[in-house]
């Protein structure tokens, strides 16, 4: 009998496992759980961005039909507040206080949203109308939203002890020889821009349920996550102040997470402890209107940069002054997004010199964090659209320039300490001007000006650091029936994990994915585990998946050989059965695991534990058009030539970059967060901020020239964030192309809206 090659294995093509569910609407996420008894939960939020404040009367709300619970701020003084755990040093070694987040605001709101009481009762809409009748006195103040302002003398203070709006300062290079380098520089460039605020809006919006458990002594909180075992850990910690032994998280499926959902939120705790008080479960879930006013997020950067460089345009030292704002308080690892995005400033080029300043500000806005990507895209964006300049200024082809300036052998350590260990930059970039036509764009150009329309196409050629040093240990169990599970302590919000993971154990047992169930987001479960970010999950996870499956695999051969009379290395695993090679004498995986003589021989575990970053590389190669009479922009053709090192599952790969694309490329063309001078948060509704929609963009022309990691493994280098980290500086060059090559106009700030293309080409086209 031919024994079954392996056919979900690593590198094929095999259809998501989740999908059936999802697509008939068997999805279980957190608001679909109604547990007997539950109360809801509202949180009453700041409708100003600064001002002292006092709670004149709960007492209509406590009245009010259906309440059962009104807390604020001082009903909660036992509970701590949620931590940064991302401050970093200044230069001279000194570490910045935090401004952590409270669970409830006590006398002062920092932003519009900022919580300020939470109300239980029966029915939301109860609760939501009791809120209502609770009486504050708002003392406004005079509040910070600009994120070029903060500094200003005259600013106002978010934290006026501070005697600053500065967070921290950040430096990386050497200063010294980067003012030499320009000191004899040839050329110098220079940009300023804004690398505009983002809001994550995933499908599914938070929701979590609080349960007291008397019996066990313990609390119960099932909410979205990005792991369990981290909101576990700061919420008993820091907030509860209890051992995180007394709270089990669990996190059923997860409707997108984008890094926002890694975060332990204000609500979480406020239901567990509500659900204590009560002796009944807690639930709260927000509307899509709160999900823009109490969910972290991203970007929000004022960027000025200057490259210096020879005669022959070659890179001599780069100068890079940044302001992030993190908004109104330290959230858990935002002041160290900034600086992690610092550490790729010199991408893919040979840059000798840099002299990289980030302060990191408060202002009177929503906490900004980690989101797609987390200081990777903001740092390829700066440094893609610096090139696209340097190679006007000097007129050089944008493709030459790059060549000129590309790292070209590996291993190679930046000057910010990065150890980049393989990649063929000049090869993907080629590529993909071939795929795009880029030599042939020209005709498309004299075309597109027949028709009326300006045209422009850009490119961008990115490297990330992702899969963080560390591990991910992957414990796999062979059940009575001959079925296996895995559990990790991973998060899927997306991805794909329950595929992917099947997949790497599926290569080793020889058996179809059907049979195997990957099981995460419980802390009863697993006692630890990292959480999904940072495209940690399969280079970390899955190789310790594969190794998990190796040891299970030997396991089961020699469990089977003492029962066939054989020696376990003449037993070869094939659809669920163990079997003497080129014999009849088999048993399934059923039969095994009944003969095995203890529980721990049906049990393995493995554990890669890598000790470098890996480096996603690639070319993103954007193609656009516009009408120059109304300002809209069409994309019309994009390519990717990717470098992830490995492929695990080419359809999983091609559903992520098609979505980190398009995440990217909404950034340059049309998301944008928008506050007043007074706070006030003027895009909190999809009928102001523009979220892509599928007919905004063509299909995609995707392709991957790896080279095999050497710090993993198995080769992956990771590809959770890849796409937005390279679509939006080549969407924004692209459409900066057009601009340039029409008008002149060398500079237009994201998002490139309608309107601001429009407004660009009337100045542009003034007196002419």
């Amino acid at each position: 009998m031919n024994v079954m090659t392996p056919k979900f294995g690593m590198g094929a093509s095999v259809l998501r496992k989740e999908d059936n569910a999802f697509i008939t609407g068997r999805g279980r996420y957190t608001d679909d759980i109604s547990l007997p008894g539950t109360l809801h939960g509202y949180v009453l939020r700041s409708p100003v961005a600064n001002a002292r404040f006092r709670i004149v009367s709960t007492g209509d709300a406590e009245k009010s039909p259906g309440v059962r619970l009104v807390l604020t701020g001082k009903d909660i003084a036992h509970l701590g507040d949620l931590q940064s755990h991302g401050m970093q040093k200044e230069p001279d070694g000194t570490l910045p206080p935090n401004r952590d987040i409270p669970i409830l605001c006590r006398e002062r709101v920092r932003h519009v949203g900022d919580a300020v009481a939470f109300i239980v009762a029966e029915t939301r809409a109860q609760a939501q109308d009791a809120a209502e009748l609770i009486e504050v006195d708002y003392d406004s103040e005079e509040a910070i939203a600009d994120t070029r302002r903060a500094l200003d003398k005259d600013a106002p203070l978010v934290w006026p002890e501070l005697g600053s709006n500065k967070v921290v300062l950040n430096h990386v290079g050497d200063k010294e020889k980067t003012d030499a380098a320009f000191a004899k520089a040839a050329e110098v460039t220079r940009i300023e821009f804004v690398n505009n605020r983002l809001v994550t809006n995933y499908m599914e919006v938070r929701s979590a349920i609080g349960e007291w458990r008397a019996d066990e002594d313990r609390y119960v909180l099932t909410a979205g996550t990005q792991g369990v075992h981290g909101v576990r850990d700061i919420i008993a910690r820091e907030a509860l102040k209890i051992p995180p032994a007394k709270l089990r998280v669990v996190t059923p499926d997860v409707g997108g997470g984008f890094g926002t959902k890694t975060f332990a939120y204000r609500e979480y705790v406020l239901v567990l402890e509500a659900a204590k008080r009560l002796g009944a479960p807690v639930k709260w879930t927000a509307d899509r209107g709160e999900h823009f006013m109490s969910d972290t997020q991203g970007r929000d950067n004022f960027v000025t940069a200057e490259m210096a460089m020879d005669g022959e345009g070659r890179f001599l030292a780069l100068r890079v002054n940044l302001i992030a704002n993190l908004g109104a308080y330290t959230s858990q690892y935002g002041p160290f997004i900034p600086y992690l995005g610092v550490t790729m400033s010199t991408g893919v080029y040979d840059i000798p010199a840099i002299d990289v300043n980030v302060t990191c500000i408060y202002t009177n806005t929503v906490p900004v964090d980690a989101y797609r990507g987390a200081g990777r895209p903001e740092a390829a964006f700066l440094l893609e659209k610096l090139v696209d300049e340097c190679a006007r200024d000097l007129g050089l082809a944008r493709e030459e320039i790059r060549r000129r300036n590309f790292i070209k052998s590996f291993p190679y350590r930046t000057q910010t300490g990065r150890l980049y260990d393989t990649g063929d930059l000049n090869g993907h970039m080629t590529q993909a001007m071939e795929r795009a036509g880029w030599a042939s764009f020209d005709k498309r150009l004299a075309q597109s000006k027949k028709n009326g329309k300006i045209r422009g196409i850009g490119m961008s050629t990115y490297i990330e650091a992702c899969a963080f040093p560390g591990s991910e240990p992957a414990f796999v169990e062979l059940n009575g029936d001959g079925t296996v599970t895995l559990r990790i302590g991973t998060q899927t919000n997306g991805q794909g994990h329950a595929t992917a993971y099947a997949q790497f154990v599926a290569e080793k047992l020889n058996l179809d994915i059907d049979r195997i169930t990957v099981r995460q987001g419980d802390t009863d479960e697993l006692e630890n585990g990292g959480g999904t970010g940072g495209s940690r999950s399969v280079p970390l996870g899955g190789v310790s998946a594969a190794r998990a499956g190796e040891s299970l695999a030997e396991k089961i051969k020699k469990i089977a050989a003492d029962e066939l009379e054989a020696s376990a290395g003449d037993i070869e695993l094939a659809d669920g059965t163990a079997r003497i090679a080129g014999t009849d004498r088999v048993m399934d995986f059923a039969a095994v695991a009944k003969a095995a003589k203890s529980p721990d021989d049906l049990k393995a575990m493995g554990e890669f534990k890598q000790e470098e970053c890996t480096y996603p590389n690639g070319t993103h190669i954007c193609e656009v058009e516009i009408d120059p009479e109304t300002g809209v922009t069409k994309v019309v053709a994009y390519t990717i030539v990717d470098d992830f090192g490995a492929t695990v599952n080419p359809i999983l790969l091609a559903g992520q970059i098609h979505g980190g694309i398009v995440q990217g490329m909404a950034q340059a063309l049309s998301e944008n967060t928008v506050y007043s001078d007074d706070g006030q948060l003027l895009t909190a509704s999809f009928m102001d901020y523009t979220m892509p929609r599928a007919d905004d963009f063509p299909s995609f022309s995707f392709e991957t020239r790896n080279v095999p990691s050497t710090t993993n493994a198995l080769g992956i280098k990771g590809a959770g964030e890849a796409g937005t980290i390279g679509a939006t500086p080549a969407a924004l060059n692209a459409v900066t192309d057009a601009l340039y090559r029409a008008y002149g106009i060398r500079h237009i700030d994201m998002p490139t809206t309608p309107h601001r293309v429009w407004s660009a080409i009337r100045e542009a086209t003034k007196g002419k």
